[in-house]
C-alpha cells in the first residue's frame, strides 16, 4: 500500500469514527434524568456485552495470544480511555453543555500531538517535526480558547462554580483520553498479533469486566427511580453508543492509528468534535454562536493544515 493509500484510507478510518464518537456528546444530554456513573455503567456493560458476542466465534485463538502483558495494558486502556474518560464527559456535558465540552475535549489533536512528539521525538512513524505543525496546532488552541469564552458569556442559571466544575471535568476527560491515544497508538505498533477489529473488541470486553464494578454503586446507591419508558430509553441509548462510538468506532480509530503516523492521527479527533457540536446545535434547534463557529472554522482549518503537511511528495517521503 503506498503513503498516498494509507492517508487516504486513514483519514476516511478517522472521519467516520469521530461520526460515532460526536454520538457520545449528545447521550448525556438525552438521559439527563440518570447519573453520569449510571450513564458509564450503562454504555460499558453493552459494550462487554457486545463484544463478546462479537470476538466468541475467534475467542479460542485470539485469547491464546494474549500475554500477561496485554491484559494488563488492556486494563489500563479501559480504565482510562473508557470508564474514567466517559465519567468526566458525562459530568461536564451535563453542568457545562455539549458546545463547552466538546471544544475543551477537541484540545485532543494538541494534546496527542504534543506528547506524542515527547515521548518518542526520533522514532520512526511519528510524521511531520513538531516544529512545523506549531501554526495548525495553535490556530486549534485559539479555537478552544474561543469556546470558553463563549460559555462563560452564555452561562444561564448555572453557577460559575458549577460551570468551572464542569470545565474541570472535561480538562479531566481530555487528560484520560491523550493518556490513552498515546499508548493505545504505541500498543498496536508493538502488538502485531492482533489487528485493529480484535483488540478494539479485547479492549471492549475488559472495559465490561470493569464495569460490572460500577453496577452496585451506580444502579443501588445513586440517582433517583425511573418509570419503565425512561430505562427503555437509558438502555436504547447506552447500546446505541456502545456499538455505534466503542464497537464501530474505536475499530475505526485503531485502523486510523495503524496507517497514520501518530502526529496526524491524533488530529482527526477533531472530527468527533465538529460532529458532536452538529448533533448539539441540531438537538438545541439553534445555529452555533459567533465565537463557536468561530472555533470551528480555527479547529478545521488547523487540522486540514496538517493533513496538508502530511502529504507524501512525489518521492513517496514527507
Amino acid at each position: 500500500m503506498s503513503q498516498q493509500q494509507r492517508l487516504a484510507i486513514g483519514l476516511l478510518c478517522g472521519l467516520v469514527a469521530g461520526a460515532f464518537w460526536g454520538g457520545v456528546f449528545l447521550a448525556p444530554k438525552l438521559l439527563h434524568a440518570f447519573t453520569p456513573l449510571q450513564m458509564t455503567a450503562g454504555r460499558y456493560l453493552c459494550y462487554g456485552l457486545a463484544s463478546a458476542v462479537l470476538l466468541a466465534p475467534s475467542a479460542r485463538k485470539v485469547l491464546g495470544r494474549l500475554t500477561l502483558a496485554d491484559w494488563r495494558d488492556l486494563a489500563g486502556l479501559s480504565l482510562l480511555g473508557n470508564i474514567v474518560y466517559y465519567v468526566c464527559l458525562a459530568v461536564s456535558v451535563q453542568i457545562a453543555g455539549v458546545a463547552p465540552a466538546s471544544l475543551i475535549i477537541g484540545l485532543l489533536p494538541v494534546t496527542i500531538t504534543l506528547v506524542g512528539a515527547q515521548q518518542s521525538k526520533k522514532g520512526p512513524g511519528e510524521g511531520v517535526a513538531l516544529r512545523r505543525l506549531a501554526a495548525p496546532l495553535l490556530m486549534v488552541g485559539a479555537g478552544v480558547v474561543c469556546i470558553n469564552i463563549a460559555a462563560f458569556q452564555t452561562a444561564s442559571g448555572v453557577g460559575v462554580g458549577r460551570l468551572v466544575l464542569g470545565l474541570l471535568a472535561a480538562v479531566g476527560a481530555l487528560v484520560m483520553w491523550t493518556a490513552y491515544a498515546v499508548w493505545n497508538a504505541r500498543r498496536l505498533a508493538a502488538t502485531p498479533r492482533f489487528n485493529s477489529h480484535e483488540w478494539s473488541l479485547l479492549t471492549g470486553v475488559v472495559t465490561g469486566l470493569l464495569s460490572l464494578l460500577l453496577i452496585v454503586p451506580a444502579f443501588f446507591f445513586g440517582g433517583a427511580p425511573h418509570v419503565p419508558n425512561a430505562w427503555v430509553l437509558f438502555w436504547s441509548v447506552s447500546l446505541a453508543v456502545a456499538l455505534g462510538a466503542s464497537v464501530i468506532g474505536n475499530g475505526l480509530w485503531n485502523a486510523a492509528s495503524r496507517l497514520l503516523p501518530l502526529s496526524l492521527s491524533g488530529q482527526l479527533i477533531v472530527f468527533e468534535t465538529l460532529f458532536a457540536l452538529i448533533y448539539g446545535f441540531l438537538h438545541e434547534a439553534r445555529w452555533p454562536l459567533p465565537l463557536e463557529a468561530t472555533a470551528i472554522v480555527l479547529m478545521l482549518a488547523g487540522v486540514l493544515w496538517s493533513v496538508h503537511l502530511h502529504r507524501p511528495d512525489e518521492s513517496g517521503v514527507h
